[in-house]
């Protein structure tokens, strides 16, 4: 699915306006034309002086790499992300086309860059000197409302709602940052931390200025990409306060915290200013490992939570996490359970990780019969990497029923009304060419008749 746009690098190249005569920003995803690697080296070749590229994830990462390698050795190259931030020395090594490696949040480094600082006075970058890479100290965090909000004029194309390449449905998405960082120290979760350990402290905008960015965008759906909007409840009022004394018509989604309940005043309002999904950090059933991350509440604070998250027409994505330290199979085949139990009308389900600062490495380290790949994987000598993908594949097929997916398409429909209904026929006409894309794709896997057993045979 690639229904929402990079805004990290949306955000560095709005910053790069007004030091350079032209900024080009392709998203390789829908730049079908460039995708072909020799028309990409065609177009960079017709006047491009500067080339930055955003890493983000670990997918796909060999062949961004071998497409680095291919690009113009003439060309200055700046690379960064939050992957390419933790990758500093190995993306050295291997692509020796990179001239720059931003590490961190890079608007201001980049400006800097951009301006011809000398490299050695610009802080959070890397750089190569005479056959040796340089490190320079880390840059302090900016103030967000010093950050101008991504151009969207700078796009080639508008994010639709589109799976396997094929658009669905009428609707286009859209993405606002509103605060960086989380007051919040969940033990498994590095989002508040960057690759170098720098924790982000939680840091606001002005609320007029979101829903100023908010109010100009074409997109009918926005996603909050906050780590929790509401962690700050009074404020999340306020933008939703304004967004609708505004009348501003959109659908909005948010991640959010358990303590959401807690303020049905609040609930109410973004029902009123269109609030239509919420994804939620519940992580666990079991008390134990609900200490183990620092999550804050219990089985019992998230059976009562849900118990009052279930008046409001909202749909409620929940995630969990699996293989942690110490726990059964048994325990973790629970989660489509307690999610079934609580009113969870979708579930997002994750394998532990244990990335480079996370509080949780030292315990995986010291527990016998764990361990932690290179790539920030944890397995156990109970459980490969193949058993928890085989556990994860039953907690999905037995949360995923039909009945479920029925359910799914009502409260969408009928409660929450996310989709008008022109878009559900669009959903509808739509739906065929999906199907085939969707078993093509898992026959080619050679997982076809796995999967529809699973779906459709209880207990299979």
């Amino acid at each position: 699915m690639m229904m929402f746009p990079p805004t990290g690098l949306e955000y560095v190249a709005t910053s790069a306006k007004g030091l350079v005569d032209k900024i080009t920003v392709l998203d390789l995803r829908y730049e079908t034309d460039l995708s072909d690697i020799n028309k990409l080296l065609e177009f960079i070749a017709n006047g491009v002086d500067l080339i930055c590229v955003s890493i983000g994830w670990d997918r796909q990462f060999e062949e961004i790499c071998q497409l680095l390698n291919r690009l113009p050795g003439n060309i200055p190259l700046v690379v960064g992300g939050y992957k390419a931030t933790e990758k500093v020395e190995e993306l050295f090594k291997t692509c020796p086309t990179i001239d720059i490696i931003v590490r961190g949040e890079g608007e201001e480094s980049m400006q800097e860059i951009l301006k011809d600082r000398p490299l050695k006075n610009i802080l959070g970058i890397s750089y190569r000197e005479n056959g040796h890479i340089i490190h320079n100290a880390n840059r302090p965090f900016p103030n967000v409302d010093t950050l101008s909000a991504p151009d969207r004029s700078l796009r080639h194309n508008e994010y639709p709602l589109a799976v396997n390449g094929i658009r669905v449905a009428d609707i286009t998405f859209d993405s606002v940052l509103s605060a960086r960082g989380c007051p919040f120290d969940c033990k498994f979760c590095t989002f508040s931390l960057n690759p170098l350990g720098q924790k982000r402290n939680y840091a606001v905008r002005n609320v007029n200025s979101v829903v100023d960015e908010i109010e100009n965008l074409t997109a009918k759906v926005v996603l909050f990409s906050d780590d929790n909007l509401f962690a700050n409840p009074k404020r999340a009022e306020e933008i939703c306060d304004l967004i609708i004394e505004r009348k501003i018509k959109k659908r909005f989604i948010a991640q959010a915290r358990m303590e959401i309940a807690r303020y049905p005043k609040l609930l109410e309002k973004m029902v009123k200013a269109g609030f239509k999904t919420l994804l939620i950090g519940i992580e666990s059933p079991h008390d134990r490992i609900l200490n183990q991350l620092n999550k804050g509440f219990n089985q019992e604070t998230i059976r009562k939570s849900f118990a009052v998250l279930k008046k409001y027409p909202i749909l409620y994505n929940g995630y969990f996490i699996y293989g942690n330290i110490g726990e059964t199979e048994k325990e973790m085949l629970y989660i489509s359970t307690f999610a079934k139990e609580i009113g969870v009308d979708v579930i997002s389900c994750n394998k532990l990780r244990i990335e480079k600062f996370s509080p949780l490495k030292e315990l995986a380290e010291n527990t016998p019969g764990y361990h932690v790949t290179d790539r920030g994987e944890l397995y156990s000598d109970a459980y490969s990497h193949a058993a928890l993908k085989k556990i994860g594949k039953r907690i999905k097929f037995s949360f995923y029923t039909p009945g479920r997916y029925l359910k799914i398409f009502w409260k969408n429909f009928f409660v929450v009304r996310f989709f008008t209904f022109r878009e559900v026929l669009s959903l509808f006409c739509a739906a065929p060419s999906l199907l085939a894309s969707v078993l093509a794709k898992e026959k080619k896997r050679g997982r076809l008749g796995d999967s529809l057993k699973r779906t459709f045979l209880k207990n299979a």
